[in-house]
């Protein structure tokens, strides 16, 4: 006797969403330990993802304060697709206290193979819905190591989160 068993998921809007809100509730978090970021750039940062994800857009991205070319404090999440169930963690336990004088907010995004391999009219048409317009850059340093520290999922997408403070 033999069994077997075939499961399909397609991501989705709602599944965008909920991952995103998981992002949200860490930037709220930094908002309030630390005053940035604003309200409205929570809400384009969450635009930008969910728009990114939906299309398996979105390799990683980082938010924080840097000083100079370095993290002061961050949190990196790095998208991957892989259609397994995994760890869905509560979001928050953002490090406060961290100092951050003369550090600026910033945020650095790396885009996915996929984007990449993409035509580029097809690129073109998902990025003109994006709200933030991104230009190229160096990724900041950091003196340390990234904390590998959340996992969010949903769909078969997953987002894990590091942190570096």
């Amino acid at each position: 006797m033999s069994f077997s068993f075939t499961n399909t998921s397609t991501f989705t809007l709602t599944h965008a969403r909920c991952l995103a809100s998981k992002i949200a509730a860490d930037l709220y978090q930094m908002q309030i330990f630390y005053g940035k970021p604003t309200d409205k750039e929570i809400e384009e940062y969450l635009e930008e993802v969910i728009i990114l994800l939906l299309n398996n857009y979105l390799g990683s991205v980082t938010y924080g304060f840097k000083k100079g070319e370095n993290w002061v404090i961050a949190l990196k999440y790095s998208a991957g697709i892989n259609g397994v169930v995994t760890t869905d963690d509560r979001s928050g336990r953002v490090t406060p206290g961290v100092n951050i004088s003369g550090a600026n907010w910033y945020s650095f995004l790396n885009y996915s193979a996929t984007y990449f391999s993409a035509p580029s009219a097809e690129r073109d048409k998902v990025m003109t819905s994006v709200p933030i317009n991104r230009t190229n850059g160096e990724e900041p340093r950091i003196g340390g190591m990234w904390n590998a520290d959340k996992t969010y999922s949903n769909g078969g997408v997953s987002l894990n989160r590091h942190s570096f403070s």
